[in-house]
């Protein structure tokens, strides 16, 4: 498995995925999530993501497309990304459709990748300097 750190992470084959994904999910809301991410970048489906909220599934990494070392990298090159675009972390708890039980990203239940997966990123930025670190992060492969 490849070593993510802070002074490769943009060298990485996914960081312009994430970027993309990123960025198209800023334009619409205020607030990002390494899932909501997945399921732009085409990681985990629409249609595997509501079975795991319909509790269906018993984690998310099952209906993962891909191995989980991706799943890993992605989640680490997302955590470095967010804080280049300067946002505010924030927990939140996943539970089924209807309510009654917390749901788990991985088989394992380790509690750091718990909290990698179920972190949500908010904007704490004006919309100006918002859009300017986007484009930014976008600018970069065009050159």
């Amino acid at each position: 498995m490849k070593k993510i750190t802070l002074g490769t992470y943009k060298k990485d084959q996914y960081y312009p995925k994430i970027v993309k994904a990123t960025a198209e999910l800023l334009k619409d809301s205020e607030e990002v999530s390494p899932l909501k991410i997945m399921i732009k970048m085409g990681n985990v489906t629409p249609q595997g993501y509501d079975a795991w909220r319909r509790g269906q599934v018993p984690y998310l990494e099952k209906v993962f497309q891909g191995n989980l070392s991706k799943a890993c990298r992605s989640l680490r090159i997302i955590t470095y990304h967010v804080h280049d675009l300067n946002m505010t972390p924030t927990h939140h708890t996943y539970r089924q459709i209807n309510g009654k039980k917390k749901l788990r990203f991985t088989k394992s239940n380790h509690e750091n990748m718990e909290n990698l997966y179920s972190t949500h990123y908010r904007r704490n930025r004006s919309q100006e300097k918002k859009q300017a670190a986007i484009e930014h992060s976008i600018n970069e492969f065009d050159e």
